[in-house]
């Protein structure tokens, strides 16, 4: 479980193709503080930290992974947001994050409004009930809110220190990102849907 605080920003050192699905290997400050086995949200997809030395953590992508995220999409000298789990006796902030990518959505356009950034991303029609006008996303990690939702598009507004200290500062448009929708609307939706279809 994961709160979308980003803790740091590493950097893809190289991502290779082995066995369907990706090795990847990120430099780190982080990579003192986890071990072999323990959890490490990488632009918000939960990963298995199979070493961790020199500055060098390195997962495992799996080819379900490899589908349904960009992580696939990785290169040398991409920044990657990283949040290592969270403990049980921590300070909860942003919102419940599991790690567990629900699609991926292409950002259309970006502008200033004072010190601040609004992101708009396209979104998926399959994604639409799970995202709700002033809830909680994940993109690429980041425990945001949703400023605005229309049809099939949402807007974001990131503040300067979420600016600073993301990757959310190197996106372009047309660039993918994660997305995973909040944990308690999933559940709410999938519960309605059950309701409905016993009727």
């Amino acid at each position: 479980m994961f709160t979308g605080l980003i803790e740091s920003v590493g950097h893809v050192e190289d991502a290779t193709v082995a066995d369907a699905g990706v090795r990847l290997r990120i430099r780190t400050a982080l990579a003192p503080e986890v071990l072999p086995g323990d959890s490490l949200a990488v632009n918000g997809v939960c990963l298995t930290v199979v070493t961790a030395d020199a500055g060098i953590v390195r997962a495992d992508l799996g080819p379900e992974t490899v589908r349904l995220t960009t992580l696939s999409d990785l290169r040398a000298g991409h920044p990657v947001n990283l949040e290592r789990a969270l403990r049980a006796n921590s300070r909860f902030g942003g919102h419940l994050v599991q790690g567990h990518v629900d699609g991926t959505a292409e950002l259309s356009g970006i502008r200033t409004e004072g010190n601040a950034h609004w992101l708009t991303f396209c979104l998926d029609k399959a994604l639409a009930a799970y995202v709700v006008a002033k809830g909680s996303i994940a993109v690429d990690g980041v425990s945001l809110t949703v400023a605005a939702l229309r049809r099939d598009e949402f807007d974001v507004m990131i503040v300067p220190f979420t600016w600073d200290c993301t990757n959310v500062r190197a996106l372009r448009s047309g660039d993918r990102v994660n997305l995973e929708c909040d944990m308690v609307g999933k559940y709410v939706v999938r519960a309605t849907q059950i309701a409905l279809a016993n009727r």
